[in-house]
Protein backbone atom coordinates (compact mmCIF):
# COMPACT_ATOMS: atom_id res chain seq x y z
CA UNK A 1 0.00 0.00 0.00
CA UNK A 2 1.50 3.39 -1.10
CA UNK A 3 2.00 6.23 0.95
CA UNK A 4 -1.00 8.21 -0.39
CA UNK A 5 -2.88 5.61 0.05
CA UNK A 6 -1.92 4.87 3.60
CA UNK A 7 -2.85 8.54 4.75
CA UNK A 8 -5.99 8.44 2.98
CA UNK A 9 -7.29 5.39 4.56
CA UNK A 10 -5.68 6.95 7.93
CA UNK A 11 -7.55 10.51 7.58
CA UNK A 12 -10.93 8.19 6.75
CA UNK A 13 -10.47 6.22 10.24
CA UNK A 14 -9.42 3.36 8.70
CA UNK A 15 -6.65 0.60 10.13
CA UNK A 16 -3.16 0.15 8.60
CA UNK A 17 -3.22 -3.30 8.75
CA UNK A 18 -6.40 -4.10 7.11
CA UNK A 19 -10.38 -2.67 5.99
CA UNK A 20 -10.79 -1.65 9.33
CA UNK A 21 -14.10 -0.48 10.68
CA UNK A 22 -15.43 2.97 8.36
CA UNK A 23 -16.83 5.30 10.35
CA UNK A 24 -20.39 5.45 10.36
CA UNK A 25 -22.21 7.95 8.83
CA UNK A 26 -24.00 10.88 10.37
CA UNK A 27 -27.60 10.83 10.62
CA UNK A 28 -29.41 14.17 9.89
CA UNK A 29 -32.19 14.57 11.69
CA UNK A 30 -34.86 16.52 10.59
CA UNK A 31 -36.89 18.32 12.11
CA UNK A 32 -40.75 18.04 11.90
CA UNK A 33 -42.79 20.71 10.81
CA UNK A 34 -44.59 21.64 14.14
CA UNK A 35 -40.72 21.92 15.40
CA UNK A 36 -39.27 24.30 12.34
CA UNK A 37 -42.74 26.60 12.84
CA UNK A 38 -41.24 26.81 16.48
CA UNK A 39 -37.97 27.77 15.87
CA UNK A 40 -38.79 30.38 13.44
CA UNK A 41 -41.27 32.20 15.88
CA UNK A 42 -38.47 32.03 18.70
CA UNK A 43 -35.92 33.48 16.31
CA UNK A 44 -38.08 36.18 14.68
CA UNK A 45 -38.25 39.20 17.44
CA UNK A 46 -34.09 38.86 17.20
CA UNK A 47 -34.19 38.68 13.45
CA UNK A 48 -36.55 41.86 13.23
CA UNK A 49 -34.60 43.37 16.24
CA UNK A 50 -30.91 43.00 14.42
CA UNK A 51 -32.53 44.19 11.18
CA UNK A 52 -34.09 47.65 12.90
CA UNK A 53 -30.00 47.90 14.88
CA UNK A 54 -28.13 47.33 11.11
CA UNK A 55 -30.86 48.18 8.86
CA UNK A 56 -31.21 51.86 9.81
CA UNK A 57 -27.65 53.21 9.86
CA UNK A 58 -27.31 51.19 6.36
CA UNK A 59 -30.02 53.08 4.85
CA UNK A 60 -28.67 56.37 6.34
CA UNK A 61 -25.78 55.53 4.80
CA UNK A 62 -26.60 54.68 1.10
CA UNK A 63 -28.55 58.23 1.46
CA UNK A 64 -25.58 60.06 2.43
CA UNK A 65 -23.60 57.84 -0.53
CA UNK A 66 -26.01 59.54 -2.88
CA UNK A 67 -25.67 63.17 -1.86
CA UNK A 68 -22.95 65.54 -1.27
CA UNK A 69 -23.93 66.50 1.69
CA UNK A 70 -21.81 67.12 5.21
CA UNK A 71 -22.27 65.72 8.97
CA UNK A 72 -24.65 68.41 9.03
CA UNK A 73 -27.14 68.42 6.52
CA UNK A 74 -27.92 65.75 3.92
CA UNK A 75 -27.00 68.12 0.57
CA UNK A 76 -28.32 67.73 -2.44
CA UNK A 77 -28.71 64.17 -4.46
CA UNK A 78 -26.18 63.73 -6.47
CA UNK A 79 -26.75 59.85 -7.47
CA UNK A 80 -23.34 57.66 -8.35
CA UNK A 81 -21.19 60.41 -8.53
CA UNK A 82 -19.65 59.99 -5.34
CA UNK A 83 -18.71 56.37 -6.81
CA UNK A 84 -17.16 57.26 -9.86
CA UNK A 85 -14.96 60.26 -7.90
CA UNK A 86 -14.01 57.74 -5.57
CA UNK A 87 -12.73 55.33 -8.32
CA UNK A 88 -11.46 57.93 -10.47
CA UNK A 89 -9.41 58.71 -7.28
CA UNK A 90 -5.27 58.05 -7.16
CA UNK A 91 -5.81 58.19 -3.48
CA UNK A 92 -8.38 55.58 -3.57
CA UNK A 93 -6.09 52.98 -5.57
CA UNK A 94 -3.18 53.73 -3.88
CA UNK A 95 -5.23 53.14 -0.37
CA UNK A 96 -6.25 49.93 -1.75
CA UNK A 97 -2.87 48.56 -2.69
CA UNK A 98 -1.98 48.79 1.01
CA UNK A 99 -5.47 47.30 2.22
CA UNK A 100 -4.39 44.74 -0.26
CA UNK A 101 -0.91 43.79 1.05
CA UNK A 102 -1.87 45.09 4.63
CA UNK A 103 -4.62 42.25 4.59
CA UNK A 104 -2.61 39.28 2.86
CA UNK A 105 0.23 39.80 5.62
CA UNK A 106 -2.04 40.13 8.24
CA UNK A 107 -4.26 37.04 7.26
CA UNK A 108 -1.09 34.22 6.33
CA UNK A 109 1.54 35.88 8.26
CA UNK A 110 -0.70 35.75 11.30
CA UNK A 111 -1.39 32.34 10.22
CA UNK A 112 1.64 30.78 9.58
CA UNK A 113 3.24 32.14 12.99
CA UNK A 114 -0.07 30.52 14.65
CA UNK A 115 -0.03 27.28 12.89
CA UNK A 116 3.54 27.08 13.90
CA UNK A 117 3.16 28.12 17.56
CA UNK A 118 -0.49 25.81 17.89
CA UNK A 119 1.73 22.87 16.37
CA UNK A 120 4.32 23.59 19.01
CA UNK A 121 1.99 23.76 22.32
CA UNK A 122 0.79 20.07 21.07
CA UNK A 123 4.12 18.88 21.95
CA UNK A 124 5.22 18.51 25.52
CA UNK A 125 7.25 21.29 26.23
CA UNK A 126 8.91 23.06 30.01
CA UNK A 127 6.46 25.47 31.14
CA UNK A 128 4.05 24.62 28.40
CA UNK A 129 0.91 26.74 30.62
CA UNK A 130 2.63 29.73 31.34
CA UNK A 131 3.50 29.60 27.51
CA UNK A 132 0.64 29.47 26.22
CA UNK A 133 -0.59 32.67 28.24
CA UNK A 134 2.67 34.80 27.34
CA UNK A 135 1.26 34.29 24.02
CA UNK A 136 -1.74 35.32 24.20
CA UNK A 137 -0.67 38.59 25.36
CA UNK A 138 0.07 40.80 22.48
CA UNK A 139 -4.13 39.87 21.85
CA UNK A 140 -5.16 40.85 25.29
CA UNK A 141 -2.78 43.98 25.80
CA UNK A 142 -4.96 46.55 24.77
CA UNK A 143 -3.86 48.35 21.14
CA UNK A 144 -3.27 51.58 22.40
CA UNK A 145 -0.49 49.72 24.90
CA UNK A 146 1.04 47.52 22.01
CA UNK A 147 1.28 50.85 19.37
CA UNK A 148 2.93 52.79 22.37
CA UNK A 149 5.60 50.36 22.96
CA UNK A 150 6.28 49.93 19.11
CA UNK A 151 6.55 53.72 18.97
CA UNK A 152 8.91 53.51 21.55
CA UNK A 153 10.65 50.74 19.99
CA UNK A 154 11.03 52.28 16.44
CA UNK A 155 10.06 55.57 16.26
CA UNK A 156 13.24 57.65 16.86
CA UNK A 157 16.70 57.34 16.18
CA UNK A 158 17.52 57.26 19.68
CA UNK A 159 14.70 54.18 19.99
CA UNK A 160 16.23 50.92 20.86
CA UNK A 161 15.89 49.16 17.03
CA UNK A 162 17.72 52.13 15.59
CA UNK A 163 20.21 52.08 18.07
CA UNK A 164 20.75 48.22 17.87
CA UNK A 165 21.84 48.66 14.20
CA UNK A 166 23.60 51.94 14.60
CA UNK A 167 25.70 49.69 16.67
CA UNK A 168 25.97 46.80 14.25
CA UNK A 169 27.16 49.69 11.80
CA UNK A 170 23.92 49.55 9.60
CA UNK A 171 22.82 52.89 9.79
CA UNK A 172 20.02 53.74 11.80
CA UNK A 173 16.69 53.41 9.53
CA UNK A 174 13.75 55.77 10.29
CA UNK A 175 11.17 53.00 10.57
CA UNK A 176 7.87 54.98 10.83
CA UNK A 177 9.71 58.12 8.28
CA UNK A 178 10.32 56.08 5.41
CA UNK A 179 7.63 55.18 3.21
CA UNK A 180 8.63 51.20 2.67
CA UNK A 181 9.69 50.59 6.24
CA UNK A 182 6.61 52.23 7.67
CA UNK A 183 4.19 50.10 5.56
CA UNK A 184 6.52 46.96 6.39
CA UNK A 185 6.53 48.09 10.38
CA UNK A 186 2.93 48.42 10.34
CA UNK A 187 2.10 45.02 8.68
CA UNK A 188 4.49 43.73 10.89
CA UNK A 189 2.43 45.15 14.07
CA UNK A 190 -0.47 43.62 13.00
CA UNK A 191 0.90 40.06 12.49
CA UNK A 192 1.87 40.81 15.91
CA UNK A 193 -1.25 42.03 17.59
CA UNK A 194 -2.84 39.03 15.40
CA UNK A 195 -1.34 35.44 15.61
CA UNK A 196 -2.79 34.83 19.00
CA UNK A 197 -6.13 34.74 17.69
CA UNK A 198 -4.99 32.40 14.78
CA UNK A 199 -3.04 30.35 16.91
CA UNK A 200 -6.39 29.59 19.34
CA UNK A 201 -8.25 28.81 16.11
CA UNK A 202 -5.80 26.18 14.76
CA UNK A 203 -5.07 25.20 18.58
CA UNK A 204 -8.83 23.88 19.14
CA UNK A 205 -8.88 22.96 15.50
CA UNK A 206 -6.07 20.51 15.99
CA UNK A 207 -7.53 19.28 19.19
CA UNK A 208 -10.18 17.58 17.51
CA UNK A 209 -7.74 15.32 15.28
CA UNK A 210 -7.03 12.03 16.96
CA UNK A 211 -3.64 11.12 17.74
CA UNK A 212 -4.24 7.17 16.04
CA UNK A 213 -4.72 9.19 12.65
CA UNK A 214 -0.94 9.82 12.21
CA UNK A 215 0.18 6.80 14.51
CA UNK A 216 -1.66 4.81 11.61
CA UNK A 217 -0.07 7.40 8.60
CA UNK A 218 2.84 6.41 10.36
CA UNK A 219 3.05 2.51 10.73
CA UNK A 220 1.95 3.15 6.51
CA UNK A 221 5.31 5.08 5.94
CA UNK A 222 3.88 8.33 5.97
CA UNK A 223 6.68 11.11 6.83
CA UNK A 224 5.81 14.22 9.15
CA UNK A 225 5.49 16.33 6.07
CA UNK A 226 3.18 13.90 4.68
CA UNK A 227 0.77 13.90 7.64
CA UNK A 228 1.03 17.50 7.87
CA UNK A 229 -0.12 18.01 4.11
CA UNK A 230 -1.80 15.08 4.00
CA UNK A 231 -3.98 14.56 7.21
CA UNK A 232 -3.47 17.80 9.53
CA UNK A 233 -4.50 20.32 6.98
CA UNK A 234 -7.13 18.47 5.35
CA UNK A 235 -8.92 18.13 8.86
CA UNK A 236 -8.45 21.78 10.02
CA UNK A 237 -9.38 23.27 6.58
CA UNK A 238 -13.01 24.12 7.51
CA UNK A 239 -11.65 25.86 10.77
CA UNK A 240 -8.66 27.58 8.68
CA UNK A 241 -11.17 29.04 6.03
CA UNK A 242 -13.37 30.32 8.85
CA UNK A 243 -9.96 32.03 10.57
CA UNK A 244 -9.38 33.55 7.39
CA UNK A 245 -12.98 34.74 6.66
CA UNK A 246 -12.43 36.84 10.14
CA UNK A 247 -8.87 37.86 9.74
CA UNK A 248 -9.88 39.67 6.18
CA UNK A 249 -13.03 41.03 7.94
CA UNK A 250 -10.80 42.58 11.08
CA UNK A 251 -7.38 43.50 8.23
CA UNK A 252 -9.81 45.54 5.98
CA UNK A 253 -11.67 47.03 8.88
CA UNK A 254 -8.69 47.73 11.27
CA UNK A 255 -8.74 51.64 12.04
CA UNK A 256 -6.44 52.08 15.70
CA UNK A 257 -3.62 49.75 14.10
CA UNK A 258 -2.49 51.64 11.43
CA UNK A 259 -3.52 54.86 12.84
CA UNK A 260 -1.99 54.92 16.06
CA UNK A 261 1.55 53.59 14.95
CA UNK A 262 1.16 55.95 12.17
CA UNK A 263 -1.67 57.95 11.48
CA UNK A 264 -1.57 56.56 8.03
CA UNK A 265 1.94 58.32 6.54
CA UNK A 266 3.99 58.87 5.64
CA UNK A 267 2.88 60.44 2.64
CA UNK A 268 -0.25 58.24 2.87
CA UNK A 269 2.11 54.98 2.55
CA UNK A 270 0.28 53.42 5.09
CA UNK A 271 -3.18 54.79 4.34
CA UNK A 272 -5.69 51.87 3.99
CA UNK A 273 -9.27 52.51 2.75
CA UNK A 274 -10.73 52.49 6.28
CA UNK A 275 -8.49 55.26 7.29
CA UNK A 276 -8.89 57.33 4.22
CA UNK A 277 -12.88 57.11 4.79
CA UNK A 278 -12.26 58.29 8.10
CA UNK A 279 -10.08 60.94 6.77
CA UNK A 280 -12.59 62.11 3.62
CA UNK A 281 -15.83 62.27 6.85
CA UNK A 282 -14.21 63.72 9.70
CA UNK A 283 -11.36 65.73 8.19
CA UNK A 284 -12.44 66.88 4.98
CA UNK A 285 -16.17 66.71 5.95
CA UNK A 286 -17.10 65.03 2.89
CA UNK A 287 -19.62 62.81 3.72
CA UNK A 288 -20.89 61.27 1.08
CA UNK A 289 -17.67 60.38 -0.94
CA UNK A 290 -16.44 59.15 2.58
CA UNK A 291 -19.16 56.77 2.51
CA UNK A 292 -19.05 55.78 -0.35
CA UNK A 293 -15.40 54.52 -0.06
CA UNK A 294 -16.75 52.39 2.88
CA UNK A 295 -19.68 50.71 0.66
CA UNK A 296 -17.39 49.73 -2.06
CA UNK A 297 -15.08 47.59 1.24
CA UNK A 298 -18.34 46.22 2.18
CA UNK A 299 -18.79 44.87 -0.84
CA UNK A 300 -14.93 43.79 -1.64
CA UNK A 301 -15.62 42.08 1.60
CA UNK A 302 -18.92 40.23 0.96
CA UNK A 303 -17.44 39.00 -2.19
CA UNK A 304 -14.37 37.92 -0.37
CA UNK A 305 -16.19 36.11 2.39
CA UNK A 306 -18.71 34.59 -0.52
CA UNK A 307 -15.57 32.64 -2.04
CA UNK A 308 -14.06 31.59 0.97
CA UNK A 309 -17.75 30.09 2.90
CA UNK A 310 -17.90 27.72 -1.09
CA UNK A 311 -14.44 26.86 0.07
CA UNK A 312 -15.68 25.98 3.52
CA UNK A 313 -18.37 24.00 1.91
CA UNK A 314 -16.05 22.06 0.18
CA UNK A 315 -13.26 20.88 2.97
CA UNK A 316 -15.40 18.31 4.02
CA UNK A 317 -13.13 15.38 4.35
CA UNK A 318 -13.68 12.19 2.79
Amino acid sequence: MTTTAGIARARRGLGPGGPGRAAEPQRRSRLSTQAKRTFFWLLLPSVILLVLIHGYPLVYAAIQATHNGSLIETGQFVGLDNFAAVLNSPKFWKATEFTVVFTLVGVFGSWLVGMGLALLLRTRIPAGGTFKVLLLLPWVVPIVVSSTAWNWLVATPTSPVPTIFRTLGLGAPYFLADPTLAAIMVCLFKVWVSFPFMMMMTSSALASVDNTVYEAASMDGATRWQQFTGITLPLIARSTYISWILMTIFCVNDFPTIYLLTGGGPVDATTSLVVLAYRTVFQDFQTGTGVAIAFLMTMTLVVVSALLYRQIRKSSVE
